[in-house]
């Protein structure tokens, strides 16, 4: 999944600490601006309030502690800037150095090959705040480093249901009857809940017979939902219309909305809640390595993560503690256990994931 404008305005909610962070995050880092020579980066990143919170809220305490330029360019989702870049790669050109990539996107470049650079993270200390499971590497070396994380998590309607603390209590049809709202799409993540909550984890995506045995779990679910949605707006409108009292949701909205008084919880379960996450990725035809990995450092910062959270609604990718988030703003982001998704098996056996899941979604 790639992150969307749908956790930016999460901001509206935290705005009250967000200028201590952004000033915690512009001071702390890198020393003296190099004021000798003009430097410049461009930057990729999701457009519209995404892009504008960057350019607001990081970008200027980036430069203001390196004297590096930020050209910031407006990139789509991941899959479609991967063409551009690919084309880019072609005609020798560089629509941006440092681009934000899905994990997915990354395995994809990285199958490709000549896409990305390499980075070379001896220069960059901070990015040691993160779990090694956010620095992606293949043979080449590291070709990606975590930027900021999103969750979906298990939404309930806590004025009807009691909270569960384990995702199977979805299948109990005598409270859950014509009740769920989940994903449609075969890629979700639902079938990763599925894996971890039923089966043995990712290793369940190894053979056909375990996709098969995951999706034959999933069609059980089948009585309880009342809603396959495939856009978000669908999700939020039947939680707040009471047509559904559970399922499967952005965590980050949910907060939103339990914010402004609608009834819904966003549960961390026992077996947790997939993750996603975008990472920064170097352009191999780019000049401005040195640039990039001041930035990737500048933003492995905790004080920087913590000025994402608080500004744009992303997790970080360092420790609360590291942070400085309150319990209070850090449960509005982040939390704990972690499903780690299957994105290479996704890849690697889609044609059959997806026509499984499809069948199953057309039989009555």
């Amino acid at each position: 999944m790639a992150l969307t404008n749908r956790t930016v305005t999460r901001r509206s909610v935290l705005k009250g600490s967000a200028g201590v962070a952004g000033l915690a995050a512009s001071s702390s880092l890198l020393g003296t601006p190099l004021l000798a020579q003009e430097r410049t980066l461009k930057i990729g990143s999701y457009g519209g309030y995404f892009e504008d919170s960057f350019k607001s809220f990081i970008y200027p305490g980036f430069t203001e502690a390196t004297g590096i330029t930020i050209e910031s360019v407006t990139q789509p989702n991941s899959a479609d800037w991967l063409v551009t870049m690919q084309q880019a790669a072609s005609a020798g050109t560089v629509p941006a150095d440092l681009s934000l990539y899905a994990r997915e996107t990354m395995i994809k470049a990285s199958r490709i090959g000549g896409l990305l650079a390499p980075l070379d993270l001896s220069g960059a200390g901070n990015t040691a705040n993160l779990d090694p499971y956010f620095l992606f590497t293949d043979t080449t070396g590291i070709l990606g480093v975590g930027a900021m994380s999103w969750f979906t998590s298990m939404v309930v309607n806590p004025d009807v249901v009691e909270v569960p603390d384990t995702w199977a209590a979805f299948w109990d049809t005598e409270i859950y009857e014509q009740s769920l709202g989940l994903s449609v799409l075969f890629n979700s993540n639902l079938l990763d809940i599925i894996a971890a909550t039923f089966f043995d984890g990712p290793s369940t995506f190894d053979t056909n017979e375990g996709v098969e045995a995951m999706i034959a779990k999933a069609a059980e679910l089948k009585p309880n939902v009342a809603l396959w949605w495939s856009a978000e707006s669908q999700m939020e409108q039947a939680m707040k219309n009471t047509d559904v009292i559970g399922g499967m949701y952005f965590h980050d909205v949910a907060g939103l909305m339990a914010a402004d008084g609608f009834p819904i919880a966003s549960v961390f379960p026992k077996e947790g809640n997939p993750i996603g996450y975008g990472s920064w990725c170097l352009s191999a035809q780019s000049e401005k390595s040195a640039e990039a990995l001041e930035f990737i450092n500048y933003s492995s910062d905790a004080a920087t993560q913590a000025a994402m959270s608080l500004n744009i609604g992303t997790a970080p990718l360092v420790s609360q503690e590291l942070a400085g988030l309150s319990d209070e703003v850090f449960a509005s982001v982040s939390g704990s256990p972690v499903i780690q998704p299957n994105y290479e098996a996704y890849l690697d056996n889609e044609t059959f994931i997806k026509e499984t899941w499809e069948k199953m979604l057309a039989e009555g």
